[in-house]
């Protein structure tokens, strides 16, 4: 039980003095990293991926699937051009974002994988392996 409860570890040791200066002083940096936010569901025989990606297009989304790896990226760029008459720029915005996150998938059958996006939302379907039940068989006696 007391392992589902999150803690503040603390390494305030001699050798590890600089490394919690620096976290300290500057911040944990990995706490800003943006980050897409997901729910994953066991429904039995497979598990459902809902992934909250709002503001991308279809097309700015790709899954990977690498040594049982499932990466998903969202980038998004944007460009706004006003110019005048003569071409000149009167404001030029540029913005761009970008999101991965990786999940493992050992136990999941790889080949079925399906994915939808609609409104916002990334689905993904992810069946799991039928188990594997060791056979037994019969050795003649010679």
């Amino acid at each position: 039980m007391f392992g589902m409860i999150p803690f503040d570890r603390r390494d305030d040791n001699l050798f590890d003095l600089f490394d919690n200066f620096e976290k300290k002083f500057f911040g944990n940096t990995n706490a800003s990293l943006p980050a897409f936010r997901t729910d994953i569901r066991d429904q039995g025989d497979k598990f459902l991926l809902e992934a909250e990606l709002p503001g991308f297009q279809k097309e700015d989304i790709s899954l990977e699937l690498k040594e049982g790896i499932l990466t998903i990226k969202a980038e998004h760029k944007e460009n706004q051009d006003q110019k005048d008459d003569k071409g000149n720029y009167i404001r030029r915005e540029r913005r761009y974002g970008s999101f991965s996150r990786t999940f493992d998938v050992s136990g999941i059958d790889e080949n079925a994988i399906t994915a939808v996006y609609n409104n916002g939302i990334l689905e993904l379907t992810l069946p799991k392996l039928a188990p594997v039940v060791p056979q037994s068989r019969q050795i003649a006696i010679g």
